[in-house]
């Protein structure tokens, strides 16, 4: 493949776009390989749509090496699969839905359990027809409220999704296993430093899930690891070590004192210690148990109910964690005090919300026998001494607080937590027989009596790894693809308007027929120094620069990745870079 500059459907930009927040989106828009359609969608030019194929090919040179095998979808789908597993009304505002000329009910896929299942209830109805694992590479939509950072964050995206077929748990193991073990192999080729973590399921349900993140600053994922162990996990699934019970009759009775002025934890603090309530001046935020009131909305009811959650003063609500924590239910934060006097703002305590009949659902921390200092449930007013076990009763716990460096890990328990950013790139589900039993999918078994399958799920965002590849492949220059994915596997330079252009060209050419794919910048009106800029910008692996020493035989052989540069004689040129990708493979 030769491709020309003078000729490609390309426009490099000098500036950075003004929407493009993050290097991924501001790259890719300016070195040419996307863009912007609309909101949350991208049109990939012939650079980016090189790129995107490569990464889409290795995605199925793996699935195919596990045997996976390859069907496609369409991505308008009928209303009434999802509504019989529920996730019509899960999904919520995140899907887009339409009607046809008749007024039946559609949906844009979002994703394909459903149809999957389907499928092979159509086709399959013994075992000796399973294992099998069907994926597709294929275009998936979303209603984002809030469509950011370019690819990363899109309405339209392009995924990988994968669905496997087996008769028992042993069997789903084997395929969760052959997929994990894929993907690691995926995102090895493609360069990327991932880490896998353990993950909630969301929509999706099931036993156990794990995502795989790139790591990066700009990823809108956290993950925890942890400094003496190999655990690691999404933020939304860390789990937090609840302390041993106590004796809920070791504390003197709950006392109540006025505590003016007190908006924060902070000033709490600062005045509990002042005036030594309960006898003590060494009252901590931690010592505090702050009560956060909730506006949920159940799927399917449409008046929203109130919910109050507990956690330690020194730690906030994380809204994603109480989102993942009681899904498919939405939560917001309650606003309406004026029409509840009986909440008092600010001064909340646990002692009275079951009289209220407001469900109280309190940190793993908060275990019976633990005194706390909380609202008197008057303004101006806290009290002391307030016992879990003895002055209130949790309906359960739930985990709502943020995650914090430096945290016990809930694995070993002698490590502490570490925090990274990263993008979510891949996600791996043990589904259980949620799609199938929605379906009452059962096939013959060997015994004669029916048996019902148990099912996967494995996802790969393939457009999203290419924004990731590109967060972690870059400098200030521009991109630097690792050679898995580039679009070509060499740029071309004529650093010059005279013979430079033809021996480039020339040059292009041979590369070409030793089976190497090739862009030669060939343009004419276009100086030295932008030819490099562009270069750099466009991140190809190598660039050969033929310029003041082809008079000599002698052209510039450069490393995007590393910058080193080696003058070659032109006639070894070819050979050189052919053993390379030889190396490369």
């Amino acid at each position: 493949m030769l491709l020309r500059m003078s000729t490609l459907f390309l426009r490099t930009l000098r500036e950075d776009p003004a929407d493009a927040e993050v290097p991924s989106h501001r790259l890719l828009l300016r070195a040419g390989y996307v863009r912007r359609a609309a909101s949350g969608g991208y049109t990939w030019l012939p650079l980016g749509k090189l790129v995107l194929d490569r990464v889409a090919q290795v995605v199925r040179d793996e699935m195919a090496a596990i045997g996976g095998q390859e069907i496609h979808f369409p991505a308008l789908l009928p209303r009434e699969p999802y509504e019989s597993s529920g996730r019509w009304t899960e999904y919520g505002d995140d899907i887009f839905t339409l009607k046809d000329r008749r007024g039946a009910e559609h949906l844009l896929a979002p994703t394909h359990e459903e149809m999957a299942a389907l499928l092979v209830r159509d086709l399959f109805s013994s075992y000796r027809d399973f294992p099998v694992i069907l994926y597709q590479v294929q275009t998936k939509f979303r209603d984002e409220a809030r469509p950011r950072a370019g690819l990363l964050r899109g309405r339209e995206f392009l995924m990988k999704d994968a669905y496997s077929f087996d008769l028992n748990q042993a069997g789903l193991q084997a395929a969760y296993d052959q997929h994990r073990m894929a993907y690691q192999r995926i995102f090895d080729r493609l360069g990327l430093d991932y880490t896998i973590v353990a993950a909630s399921s969301g929509s999706m349900g099931g036993s156990a899930s794990e995502e795989f993140l790139a790591a990066t600053p700009v990823g809108e994922d956290t993950f925890v690891g942890c400094t003496a162990c190999h655990y690691a996990a999404n933020t939304e699934a860390v789990t937090t070590p609840a302390p041993a019970s106590g004796d809920v009759h070791a504390f003197a009775p709950a006392q109540a004192y006025d505590t003016p002025d007190t908006p924060t934890i902070e000033s709490l603090v600062q005045l509990a210690n002042a005036r030594r309530l309960g006898g003590r001046d060494d009252w901590t935020a931690a010592d505090t148990l702050k009560n956060v009131v909730l506006s949920v909305r159940r799927v399917g009811v449409a008046e929203p109910e109130l919910l109050v959650i507990g956690i330690p003063g020194d730690r906030e609500v994380d809204l994603k964690r109480v989102g993942v924590a009681l899904y498919p239910n939405t939560a917001t934060l309650f606003d309406g005090f004026a029409d509840r006097p009986d909440l008092v703002r600010g001064y909340i305590g646990p002692q009275v919300l079951a009289k209220l009949g407001i469900r109280y659902l309190v940190d793993p921390r908060v275990v019976p026998g633990t005194a706390w200092l909380t609202g008197a449930n008057e303004p101006g007013r806290h009290a002391v001494n307030v016992v879990s076990g003895r002055d209130f009763i949790a309906d359960g716990t739930i985990e709502a607080a943020e995650v914090r460096a430096g945290d016990p890990c809930p694995a070993c328990r002698s490590g502490k937590l570490t925090i990274r950013r990263g993008i979510e790139i891949g996600h791996i589900f043990q589904l259980g027989r949620r799609f199938i039993d929605a379906f009452a999918i059962d096939v013959l078994g060997p015994a004669g009596k029916p048996v019902r399958p148990i099912m996967g799920s494995y996802g790969i965002g393939v457009s999203r790894a290419v924004a990731a590849i590109a967060e972690q492949h870059h400098d200030e220059q521009g991109l630097a693809w690792p050679a898995a994915v580039a679009p070509v596997d060499v740029h071309v330079v004529a650093a010059g308007r005279g013979p430079q252009v033809e021996a480039a060209l020339g040059l292009g050419r041979e590369l070409a027929d030793a089976g190497l794919r090739v862009l030669v910048d060939d343009r004419s009106q276009v100086s030295a120094g932008v030819k490099f800029a562009d270069a750099e910008l466009i991140g190809i692996p190598r660039t050969v620069v033929v310029g003041r020493r082809l008079a000599d035989g002698y052209a510039e052989l450069r490393d995007r990745a590393s910058g080193e540069r080696t003058e070659l004689p032109v006639a070894e040129i070819v050979a050189q870079l052919t053993g390379l990708r030889r190396l490369a493979e």
